[in-house]
C-alpha cells in the first residue's frame, strides 16, 4: 500500500496525449483475433504430449481463470481508460511501486516474446527458403513491423485487422473440417468414435498439471486490446464489447480446437510435437496442401504477436514515463506516436535475438526464465487492484461501472485463490521453479526500485 507520505496523485489518462487512430472495427477484430496467439498454434503440442486427452480439462480451467482476469481487467480499463492498463490501475488502487513493478516487467516480457516470435517465424520462412540466414529474417520482419509502429497507431490496426481475419478465418475453417471429420460426413474420412479419447489422463494428474501450466501461458497476450481500447475512437465501448465476447472466443477458440485435435489425431503421434497440433490434424485427414497452409497461418499468428508486443511494449513504457516512472525521453510524441519508445522496445526485442546466438547456453536461457511467470504476476496485480478500486469506484463514480465483475468479492477471491494454487504448482516442478524463483527475483528488485522511487518523488 502507498506510504502516508507520498504525494502521488492517481494516474493520468494517457489516451489524452496519444492519437485515436484505432477505429472501432480494428478493435474489434484485435479482441477477436487477439486470443488466437502463437502460443496455441506452437506451444500447445507439448500440453498435449503431457496431457493427452485430459489436455481439454487443462485449457477449461486455464480458460475459466483468464475469462475472470479479463473481466476484472475490463471492469477497470473501462472506468479508467488508459495506455497503461493494468500499470496504470496497480498504480491507481496499491501504490506507484506497484505499477512500477507490473509495468515494467510486463515491458521486459513484451520485448523478450518480439525476439522470439521473430526467430520463430524465421524458422518457418528458413524451411521454405533452406540456406537463407536466420537473422537475415529476423531483421527484416522487425524492420517492417518497427516501422509500421513509428507510423501511426492506425498501421499497427490495419495490420492487426488482416492478421486476426485470417487466424479467425483459419482456425473456423478447422473447426468445422474437424467437426466434420468427427461425424463421419468429411469425403474420404471415417469417424474415429471416442477411439483416442479412451486413454483420456495417459500420464495421471502430474501429466494434467503439466498441460495445465502449459495453458496457462498460451493465454498470454490477451491484455493488449485494453491498451489498445486507449487509442480507439470509443474506449470505454472497446473494452466493454471485447470483455463480454471473451468467454466464448476462448471457449470456442482455445477449448473448441484442442478437442477436435485430441479426438482426430493419437495424442502420442510424433507428429503433434513435430509438425503441431493444427498441421498434424490436417494432414492426419489427407486435405490436400492444408498442412503447408496452416504453416502460414503459424507465421501470420507469429507476425502478429511480434507486431501486437511492439505495441503493447511501447505504450506500457509511455505511460509509465508518464506517470514519472522512468527515463522522460521514452515520453516524447510524434504524430501523436511514442516513437523513442517503439524504437527502444524494438532494439530491446533485438538484443535478445542476438544473446540467443551470442549467449545461447547461460544468459539467454537464465532471460527466458526471468519472464516465465511474469502472465501470472501481471494477473495477481490485476486482481488486487480490481479487489481495492471497486469500492472506490462505487462511492466515487459509480455511473463509471459499465461493465461490472461477476459475483463480487467472491470470484474475484476465487480467481486469487487460483493464481496461488498454479505458483504452488510450478513450486512443485523443477523446470517451473526455476521459472518462479527468476521471475519473483525479478519482479522483487522491481518492485524495490519502484518503492524508492516512490519515496523520493515524495520528499520532492
Amino acid at each position: 500500500m502507498p506510504t502516508s507520505t507520498t504525494t502521488e496523485t492517481p494516474p493520468q489518462e494517457q489516451a489524452v496525449s496519444l492519437s485515436h487512430g484505432l477505429k472501432q472495427r480494428h478493435l474489434s477484430m484485435i479482441a477477436l483475433g487477439g486470443v488466437i496467439g502463437a502460443g496455441l498454434f506452437v506451444g500447445s503440442g507439448a500440453g498435449i504430449a503431457a496431457a493427452g486427452p485430459s489436455i481439454v480439462i487443462a485449457y477449461t480451467l486455464s480458460g475459466l481463470l483468464v475469462t475472470l482476469v479479463m473481466r476484472m481487467l475490463g471492469e477497470m480499463s473501462a472506468a479508467h481508460p488508459s495506455s497503461g492498463s493494468f500499470s496504470a490501475h496497480a498504480e491507481r488502487a496499491i501504490g506507484p511501486w506497484a505499477g512500477f513493478a507490473a509495468g515494467w516487467s510486463f515491458w521486459v516480457l513484451l520485448c523478450t516474446a518480439v525476439g522470439l516470435e521473430g526467430i520463430g517465424a524465421a524458422n518457418i520462412v528458413q524451411g521454405w527458403l533452406p540456406g537463407t540466414p536466420q537473422w537475415m529474417w529476423v531483421a527484416l520482419f522487425m524492420v517492417v513491423f518497427c516501422g509500421a509502429n513509428l507510423a501511426a497507431v492506425k498501421n499497427f490496426g490495419e495490420f492487426e485487422f488482416w492478421f486476426a481475419a485470417l487466424k479467425v478465418g483459419a482456425i473456423s475453417l478447422f473447426l468445422i473440417l474437424g467437426v466434420l471429420a468427427i461425424a463421419g460426413v468429411l469425403p474420404g474420412t471415417d469417424s474415429p468414435g471416442a477411439a483416442n479419447l479412451s486413454d483420456f489422463m495417459p500420464h495421471g494428474n502430474q501429466g494434467l498439471l503439466v498441460g495445465l501450466l502449459a495453458s496457462v501461458f498460451a493465454y498470454g497476450g490477451l491484455e493488449t486490446v485494453t491498451i489498445a481500447a486507449a487509442e480507439s475512437e470509443n474506449p470505454v465501448k472497446g473494452v466493454a464489447s471485447a470483455v463480454r465476447t471473451a468467454m466464448w472466443r476462448i471457449a470456442l477458440f482455445y477449448i473448441g480446437s484442442m478437442a477436435v485435435v485430441v479426438t482426430l489425431v493419437p495424442w502420442n503421434s510424433s507428429e503433434v510435437l513435430e509438425k503441431g497440433p493444427y498441421v498434424a490434424t490436417l494432414d492426419h485427414l489427407g486435405i490436400p496442401g492444408a498442412g503447408r497452409l496452416m504453416n502460414v497461418v503459424v507465421l501470420v499468428a507469429l507476425l502478429s504477436a511480434m507486431n501486437a508486443n511492439i505495441y503493447g511494449s511501447s505504450r506500457i513504457a509511455y505511460s509509465l514515463v508518464e506517470r514519472g516512472q522512468g527515463p522522460k525521453a521514452l515520453v516524447k510524441l510524434s504524430g501523436g506516436v511514442p516513437r523513442i519508445a517503439v524504437l527502444t522496445s524494438c532494439f530491446f526485442g533485438f538484443a535478445c535475438v542476438l544473446l540467443s546466438y551470442w549467449r545461447p547456453n547461460d544468459v539467454f536461457p537464465w532471460l527466458l526464465n526471468m519472464i516465465g511467470a511474469v502472465i501470472l504476476v501481471v494477473w495477481i496485480f490485476i486482481a488486487v487492484s480490481q479487489l481495492l478500486l471497486r469500492r472506490r469506484i462505487e462511492r466515487e463514480a459509480p455511473e463509471k461501472l459499465v461493465v461490472r465483475m461477476w459475483a463480487f468479492p467472491w470470484l474475484t477471491w476465487a480467481a486469487l485463490a487460483g493464481m496461488v494454487a498454479i505458483f504452488v504448482l510450478m513450486a512443485r516442478e523443477p523446470d517451473t521453479r526455476v521459472q518462479l524463483c527468476s521471475t519473483g527475483g525479478m519482479t522483487l528488485v522491481l518492485a524495490v526500485v519502484g518503492y524508492l522511487w516512490q519515496r523520493l518523488r515524495a520528499k520532492r
